[in-house]
Formats: C-alpha cells, structure tokens, sequence
C-alpha cells in the first residue's frame, strides 16, 4: 500500500460500513456488473497518436559544442530541422559508409 499524506484521515470501520451502504442504496449508483465492466471503453487514448512516419527513436551523439548552439539558435523544431537535413543527404547519396 502506498505511503499516505501527513494528516490523511481515513473512515472508521463504523464510518466505512455507512458510507458502504449509503453508496449501495442509491439507485443511480449501481455497481457495474462484470459484462459492464469487460464492455468498458477509456473515454480518450493516452499517449501521441500513432505516425504514418517511421517511428523516431532517441540517441545520443557527440557534437562540437557551438554546432549545438548553432542549432538551438535557430529555434523551436531544431531536432526535426536536424532530421530532415540528414535524410536529404542520405537521400542524396553523400552520407555513405567510409
């Protein structure tokens, strides 16, 4: 069980037994049954969507510290521009195994 709060007050067994029973004898908050429960769909997906781009994945690379700042500079998006500039020149045959 997780550690709670400093000054979390929990029910009482009495308390939780009144709350238990008020909880069940309200009509408009049955329990879901279990074919309820299995038909139950989240409401929004969590995450990015999925790309129709190849999937990206993280790396970490060496670089001489004013290329970086260079590249910074030029804004919000700068790894994509960096991406982008990299598969034209793989595109265009001049990055190639040495």
């Amino acid at each position: 069980m997780p550690k709670l709060k400093p000054g979390t007050l929990l029910p009482t067994n009495e308390e939780d037994r009144a709350i238990t029973a008020a909880a069940t004898a309200d009509p408009d908050a049955t329990p879901l049954t279990d074919e309820e429960w299995a038909a139950a769909k989240p409401q929004a997906r969590i995450g990015r969507p999925k790309s129709a781009q190849p999937l990206k994945v993280s790396t970490t690379i060496r670089i001489d510290a004013d290329v970086l700042a260079a590249l910074r500079a030029t804004g919000k998006g700068w790894q994509t521009r960096v991406n982008d500039l990299l598969r034209a020149d793989i595109e265009a045959g001049r990055l190639r195994n040495q």
